[in-house]
């Protein structure tokens, strides 16, 4: 696709029939209209109706834990996948899962492929722990005379 080429917009429907197509976990948000959970391979994400019918992320996408969808966090020497109460680092299979996730579900909806994230798994929250005390400090005028 060029880039003026402008990539399909798709509908919150026809997402959903290509969901089902492709052997994803299609389910209901319970209590929550115009709203589903979408699953395969270990990760979800939740997808909401647009008001013009359109799809957009309502949550995630994420590796599934203990049946929650889980955000990646970066901490500069590692990456891990945060659920609720439960944390655990984050493999080589379950990035490549997620990133596989990201680029189908991003197809099915019609999002645009950006480069950042065709290099690979871009993480939900970085907390760099090597600047943490060392923040700058803010010198008042009366101290700078």
């Amino acid at each position: 696709m060029s880039p003026k080429q402008k990539v399909p917009v798709k509908t919150f429907d026809s997402a959903l029939a290509y969901f089902r197509a492709h052997s994803f976990d299609v389910q209901e948000s319970a209590g929550v209209a115009n709203q589903v959970e979408v699953r395969k391979n270990g990760c979800g994400a939740v997808l909401a109706r647009t008001d013009d019918g359109g799809i957009q992320y309502g949550y995630g996408p994420g590796c599934l834990l203990g049946g929650k969808i889980a955000t990646l966090v970066d901490r500069g020497f590692q990456k891990f996948l945060v659920a609720g109460e439960i944390t655990i680092a984050a493999t080589e299979e379950r990035l490549r899962a997620l990133h596989d996730f990201q680029e189908e579900t991003a197809l099915a909806a019609g999002h645009p492929d950006y480069y950042n994230l065709a290099l690979g798994t871009v993480s939900d929250l970085y907390l760099y722990d090597r600047l943490k005390g060392r923040e700058p400090q803010v010198e008042t005028a009366s101290e700078s005379h």
